[in-house]
């Protein structure tokens, strides 16, 4: 299993970077400054006598996350912001993990392509054209699906038992855009007439999803 496991990544490694969407790196590192103030298309670089080898590793993918929401799903993201020296090179993966019934609600990544490798479990997993058309299938151990840059898509734990799956991305912070909480947990928020004739739905209804979305106070 692990070794199908690093197989699939490295072919993810080398079609990726053929085709990653960020901008080609210049120079052989440059390790994002998160600290920095400056602002660029990316991370401005570390300094190089402050480069590790801390930067370029990261332990968070290695064990199924504590699942405690309404979705039932965990996204546990392992791109710049969690490994610096992925900055300027393209790449980053998440892990996704998924209680019984859970789902990945559906969402877009407005920065880069998709890929996920099941680890364990069945999963029904699609995406939505721009021509409106679903494109899904049911995966199970060791297959995997692909989620073009941008479209809405989705994936949902069909199985009796956990399920998890690793991700991988072109682009070394794709971006989440969640379709209900963007639409009905927005900061400031959207108007509700909007909302209303958007879903041809009345002001009760459009309330109580927004109740149901909003953030849970600690």
């Amino acid at each position: 299993m692990v070794a199908n496991v690093l197989a699939c990544l490295f072919l993810f490694a080398a079609i990726s970077s053929s085709v990653a969407y960020d901008p080609d790196p210049l120079q052989d590192l440059c390790v994002a400054d998160l600290k920095s103030k400056i602002k660029v298309n990316g991370f401005v670089c570390k300094d190089d006598a402050d480069v590790t080898a801390a930067d370029f590793t990261f332990a968070g993918l290695a064990a199924p996350a504590l699942i405690n929401n309404s979705f039932g799903s965990n996204v546990t993201t392992a791109n710049v912001m969690q490994v610096p020296g992925l900055n300027t090179l393209g790449v980053s993966l998440a892990r996704i993990d998924y209680a019984p019934g859970g789902l990945n609600p559906p969402h877009t990544h407005p920065r880069a392509t998709e890929t996920i490798f099941t680890l364990e479990g069945e999963l029904f997993v699609g995406f939505i054209t721009t021509a409106d058309k679903l494109i899904s299938k049911t995966i199970k151990e060791g297959e995997i699906f692909v989620f073009p840059r941008g479209l809405v898509h989705f994936q949902k734990n069909v199985g009796d038992k956990p399920a998890s799956v690793i991700s991988g991305f072109n682009g070394q912070l794709p971006g989440t855009q969640v379709v209900a909480t963007s639409l009905f947990a927005a900061s400031p928020p959207l108007p509700d007439d909007v909302l209303e004739i958007a879903f041809q739905v009345d002001a009760k209804v459009v309330d109580e999803i927004k109740a149901n979305l909003a953030p849970k106070k600690k």
